[in-house]
């Protein structure tokens, strides 16, 4: 075989490499908007509990661009854009998409939002807050998903987002206060450390409810007068929330 033969062959090769690493970032981009039309649809459908029908355009953007099948153990990549909760290890769950999308849109953020988020899990959650809000921070209890977590978010270019492992029902006292606060996992009460990192004017949601109980997804609101008020939005299932309490 003559060298320029054999760099024939070769270039062949890179094409073909470059040809199939694009048809699965196209594949993976067809499946991503696909879903966003299943959200869309389960918004509209479930607007008498969310008192909207529509999600912010924000919101659908950082749906669009985060890679969730990045964010789920490789033999899940090919469920990563089901509409649906994915097992991650350590009997948690990446959320259900749908979950994902409302949670973060019922927070109302916007670029300059410094957000807390409790339960980092798959850091799905954490990645798409990134997209919307100007800094996150993330805890997550389980010190292997917390390593994970942390690999993942930096290997992605995920750099606002800081997270470390550790007790979420006590917040993270030194960054706040919190213009939100996102809880991913199941509490009997809202607790009062979160309350407290609350900036006046800021928004919490959390599901609330036992293991074997109904659990409901609620919007906290703290005014500038630090008076709260909540409002049940609408039936859930999440892992509990766990800790030494």
């Amino acid at each position: 075989m003559n060298k320029q033969f054999r760099l024939l062959v070769f270039a062949f090769m890179l094409f073909g490499v470059a040809d199939y690493a694009m048809a699965g970032k196209t594949a993976y981009e067809q499946q991503r908007n696909r879903l966003i039309d299943m959200i869309q649809t389960d918004v509209s459908s479930t607007s008498h509990f969310l008192g909207k029908g529509e999600l912010d355009e924000r919101v659908l953007q950082a749906l669009r661009k985060v890679p969730r099948h990045e964010f789920v153990p490789e033999a899940q990549r090919p469920n990563a854009y089901l509409n649906r909760p994915l097992p991650i290890g350590h009997g948690q769950t990446i959320s259900q998409p749908y979950i994902v999308a409302i949670m973060t849109d019922l927070l109302e953020l916007d670029e300059n939002s410094r957000v807390l988020e409790i339960g980092t899990g798959s850091a799905y959650q954490a990645a798409v807050l990134a997209e919307v809000a100007g800094s996150v921070y993330t805890i997550e209890i389980i010190e292997a998903l917390a390593d994970r977590a942390a690999r993942d978010l930096k290997r992605l270019g995920y750099d606002k987002v800081q997270s470390r492992a550790g007790d979420g029902y006590y917040g993270w006292e030194e960054a706040a206060p919190f213009d939100a606060i996102m809880v991913t996992a199941a509490a009997s009460h809202i607790p009062p450390p979160l309350i407290k990192q609350l900036k006046p004017g800021g928004r919490m949601i959390i599901p609330v409810g036992g293991r074997f109980t109904v659990q409901h997804l609620v919007l906290v609101n703290k005014d500038q007068q630090n008076r709260i008020t909540s409002r049940q939005l609408l039936p859930v299932r999440f892992v509990p929330l766990t800790g030494d309490r």
